[in-house]
């Protein structure tokens, strides 16, 4: 969906603005071409584009705070970008707004191993904080399947997670501080080496803030011993009911496994074409992973394949080797690609209590046929992180608005399950203007108050996680 070209007022401002930035920052990192703009013009919800204002890639915080002051002056809205992998449009500018990424805060600042914390800039991807460390035995726990790609600063603005969260939590577990800078050019640090920092949570309210409170340059984050093994097992089952309620008792038995995911019959064959991962011929399929010693990996999964006996699996197969274990997860990291060389897809992570798994899977089955599109189920099943892939045909007038109607109708399950509407891609533009299906007037107005409090003007990335006519009132008040 293209939006409006912009009009005399927004070229005219834009010059200005550009005029204002430009000593500011590297002559190469700020991109005002059209063509190059365009490439900022969306982030992995590419069902919406829009192409921003200008774009700048500073290289320090100071250059941050340089333009964030700029800017703040002019009153042009800004959009801080990571990598751009954001499947809620968290990312997606407006045509007024400058995008602000952080891709060239790339450097890893700090390594303690006595007290297991790294300290980098945010620009620095999910897996090179790991790489940065695992020589040493070390590693970054949270882990999301764009990990090769996402960066930090985008993990702290969605609270993401991944496949390993179960057992080690989401960003939110495993970061200790972070510097942010305010929209008016303030640098601020949140937090940091410690464990536990006195007075009010701000990292708490930072972390999942989706951009809407300052712009994070630097992170403290955890990072963890390695565990001396993990060995994967695949479960696979005769419907996703069945495979839903196994998750189910597998948590009620008090087992603790690394990792739990789910994926269904579309989604096994997709990524068995894509990584040849060996996975079996099932309507529905469990990853389920456990580590440490091989005592207790062995006493572990035993407990585990006792409970998945009792749902009668098609198959159960333990992994022999460390190289048929990368293929096990090769094809689930693989799954968002595998999906998109079939058809259009829309990702969704409403979270549900892992209880309520097998009704909301047949409830959703039941509205794909209601609906009459396809639904591929990918998600972490251990802490009932939903990632149904709803297929469309972007080119098939109406396809793209019946598909939003139909993911409105399975976040509103969701929540009608005791769950929430996102559990780590965000809010962005896809679930603004259904935050008060979750929240109450006042919830809503408590939390824009806070915005108020870090961004009284409301220019840090607009148009995101709240309602519409909400965030325009309160930008215009």
């Amino acid at each position: 969906m293209e939006m409006p070209l912009p009009n005399a007022a927004v070229i005219g401002k834009r010059d200005r603005v550009v005029a204002r930035l430009a000593p500011l920052v590297a002559a190469d990192a700020l991109i005002t071409d059209e063509a190059e703009r365009r490439a900022y013009e969306c982030d992995a919800l590419t069902a919406y584009r829009c192409i921003p204002l200008a774009v700048v890639l500073p290289s320090t915080t100071e250059e941050v705070s340089a333009i964030l002051r700029v800017c703040h002056e002019e009153g042009v809205p800004v959009v801080p970008r990571g990598s751009g992998t954001s499947l809620a449009g968290g990312a997606l500018p407006t045509e007024d707004s400058v995008i602000l990424g952080v891709a060239r805060l790339r450097d890893v600042l700090e390594v303690n191993y006595d007290d297991r914390f790294i300290r980098v800039q945010s620009g620095m991807t999910n897996l090179s904080v790991t790489d940065a460390v695992e020589g040493d035995g070390f590693f970054y726990a949270p882990d999301p399947s764009s990990q090769l790609a996402c960066a930090i600063a985008g993990n702290i603005a969605m609270n993401s997670g991944g496949a390993h969260c179960l057992k080690y939590g989401v960003t939110t577990n495993n970061l200790l501080g972070v510097t942010l800078v305010l929209m008016d050019g303030t640098i601020i640090e949140i937090g940091g080496a410690h464990l536990d920092a006195a007075g009010y949570d701000l990292l708490g309210l930072v972390c999942g803030s989706e951009g809407q409170l300052g712009v994070v340059t630097e992170a403290t984050l955890r990072i963890l011993p390695k565990p001396e093994g993990a060995r994967p097992v695949l479960m696979g089952f005769d419907s996703n009911e069945v495979a839903g309620a196994c998750v189910s008792d597998i948590i009620k038995a008090g087992v603790l496994p690394v990792a739990i995911e789910f994926m269904d019959r579309p989604c096994i064959r997709a990524c068995e074409d894509f990584a040849k991962a060996g996975y079996p011929d099932c309507e529905a399929l469990l990853i389920v992973e456990v580590e440490g010693s091989e005592a207790e990996i062995d006493e572990q999964l035993g407990l585990i394949k006792q409970i998945a006996h009792r749902h009668n699996p098609v198959e159960l197969r333990e992994s022999q080797s460390e190289a048929e274990s990368k293929k096990i997860w090769l094809g689930r990291k693989s799954a968002f690609g595998a999906m998109g060389q079939i058809a259009d897809y829309m990702c969704l992570d409403g979270t549900i209590p892992v209880s309520s798994l097998p009704f909301v899977l047949r409830r959703i089955g039941e509205m794909s046929r209601e609906f009459g599109l396809g639904v591929a189920n990918v998600f972490h099943a251990g802490d009932g992180n939903m990632h149904p892939l709803i297929l469309y045909d972007a080119n098939k007038p109406g396809d793209l608005e019946l598909c939003e109607a139909f993911g409105a109708e399975i976040l509103k399950l969701c929540v009608e399950a005791g769950g929430c509407l996102t559990g780590e891609h965000g809010v962005g533009i896809e679930k603004r203007d259904l935050m008060n299906v979750q929240f109450a007037p006042a919830d809503l107005e408590a939390q824009m108050k806070v915005k108020d409090v870090f961004d009284p003007n409301w220019l840090l990335n607009p148009a995101k996680v709240f309602p519409l006519e909400s965030s325009a009132a309160r930008r215009a008040a």
